[in-house]
Protein backbone atom coordinates (compact mmCIF):
# COMPACT_ATOMS: atom_id res chain seq x y z
CA UNK A 1 0.00 0.00 0.00
CA UNK A 2 1.09 3.28 -1.08
CA UNK A 3 1.25 6.41 0.92
CA UNK A 4 -1.34 9.62 -0.26
CA UNK A 5 0.50 13.23 0.01
CA UNK A 6 -2.70 15.41 0.83
CA UNK A 7 -1.83 19.32 -0.21
CA UNK A 8 -4.18 22.07 0.47
CA UNK A 9 -4.53 23.85 -2.48
CA UNK A 10 -6.85 26.69 -1.97
CA UNK A 11 -9.66 28.00 0.23
CA UNK A 12 -13.11 30.03 -0.72
CA UNK A 13 -15.20 31.86 1.45
CA UNK A 14 -18.69 32.74 0.19
CA UNK A 15 -19.50 35.55 2.57
CA UNK A 16 -22.81 35.83 0.69
CA UNK A 17 -24.05 32.64 1.66
CA UNK A 18 -22.78 32.79 4.63
CA UNK A 19 -24.75 35.70 6.21
CA UNK A 20 -27.94 34.77 3.70
CA UNK A 21 -27.89 31.09 5.41
CA UNK A 22 -25.53 30.23 7.88
CA UNK A 23 -26.36 30.54 11.83
CA UNK A 24 -23.13 32.09 13.47
CA UNK A 25 -20.51 29.95 14.25
CA UNK A 26 -17.50 30.27 16.45
CA UNK A 27 -15.04 27.97 14.57
CA UNK A 28 -14.84 26.52 11.05
CA UNK A 29 -11.42 25.62 9.39
CA UNK A 30 -8.22 25.52 10.44
CA UNK A 31 -6.31 24.28 6.86
CA UNK A 32 -4.10 26.65 5.45
CA UNK A 33 -2.65 26.83 1.59
CA UNK A 34 0.39 24.57 1.47
CA UNK A 35 -0.41 22.63 4.50
CA UNK A 36 0.77 19.00 3.85
CA UNK A 37 -0.50 15.83 5.58
CA UNK A 38 0.53 11.86 4.85
CA UNK A 39 -2.30 9.18 4.54
CA UNK A 40 -1.25 5.72 4.99
CA UNK A 41 -4.23 4.27 3.34
CA UNK A 42 -7.12 4.69 5.20
CA UNK A 43 -6.00 5.92 8.36
CA UNK A 44 -7.41 9.82 8.63
CA UNK A 45 -3.70 12.18 9.27
CA UNK A 46 -3.50 13.41 12.50
CA UNK A 47 -5.03 16.79 12.97
CA UNK A 48 -6.76 16.79 9.22
CA UNK A 49 -10.43 17.74 9.44
CA UNK A 50 -12.82 14.99 10.23
CA UNK A 51 -15.34 16.83 7.18
CA UNK A 52 -12.72 16.81 4.40
CA UNK A 53 -11.56 13.44 5.47
CA UNK A 54 -14.96 12.05 4.74
CA UNK A 55 -15.21 13.57 1.29
CA UNK A 56 -11.85 12.27 -0.17
CA UNK A 57 -11.20 8.77 1.84
CA UNK A 58 -12.44 6.52 -0.90
CA UNK A 59 -10.02 8.56 -3.36
CA UNK A 60 -7.24 8.51 -0.68
CA UNK A 61 -8.05 4.21 0.11
CA UNK A 62 -8.18 3.92 -4.06
CA UNK A 63 -5.12 5.66 -4.33
CA UNK A 64 -2.97 4.07 -1.83
CA UNK A 65 -3.77 0.39 -3.50
CA UNK A 66 -2.60 1.53 -6.69
CA UNK A 67 -6.06 3.27 -8.23
CA UNK A 68 -5.25 5.82 -10.92
CA UNK A 69 -6.68 7.76 -13.78
CA UNK A 70 -10.06 8.39 -12.29
CA UNK A 71 -12.64 9.31 -14.74
CA UNK A 72 -10.37 8.58 -17.50
CA UNK A 73 -8.09 11.21 -18.04
CA UNK A 74 -9.50 14.08 -15.03
CA UNK A 75 -6.05 14.41 -14.04
CA UNK A 76 -3.03 15.05 -15.83
CA UNK A 77 -0.96 13.11 -13.48
CA UNK A 78 -3.44 9.99 -13.26
CA UNK A 79 -1.82 9.39 -9.96
CA UNK A 80 -3.30 12.35 -8.52
CA UNK A 81 -6.96 13.55 -7.57
CA UNK A 82 -8.61 17.45 -6.58
CA UNK A 83 -10.92 16.60 -3.90
CA UNK A 84 -12.87 19.95 -2.16
CA UNK A 85 -14.37 19.10 0.88
CA UNK A 86 -18.07 19.31 1.70
CA UNK A 87 -18.26 23.12 3.27
CA UNK A 88 -20.67 24.68 0.82
CA UNK A 89 -19.78 27.96 2.05
CA UNK A 90 -15.88 27.92 2.71
CA UNK A 91 -14.86 24.94 0.36
CA UNK A 92 -11.01 23.98 0.61
CA UNK A 93 -9.55 21.97 -2.39
CA UNK A 94 -7.29 19.44 -1.50
CA UNK A 95 -4.42 17.47 -4.37
CA UNK A 96 -3.81 14.49 -3.36
CA UNK A 97 -0.69 12.31 -4.82
CA UNK A 98 0.49 8.91 -4.68
CA UNK A 99 3.43 8.92 -3.22
CA UNK A 100 6.34 5.97 -4.33
CA UNK A 101 6.92 5.18 -0.72
CA UNK A 102 5.04 2.33 1.43
CA UNK A 103 3.04 2.80 4.42
CA UNK A 104 4.28 1.26 7.18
Amino acid sequence: MKKVKITVMKRACYEDLIKKYENPITHACDMRVGQEFIANGWQKPEGFCDSAWDSMSAFVMALAHGGEDFYEGWMKNKKSAMISCNDGFRPVSFLLETMDVDAD
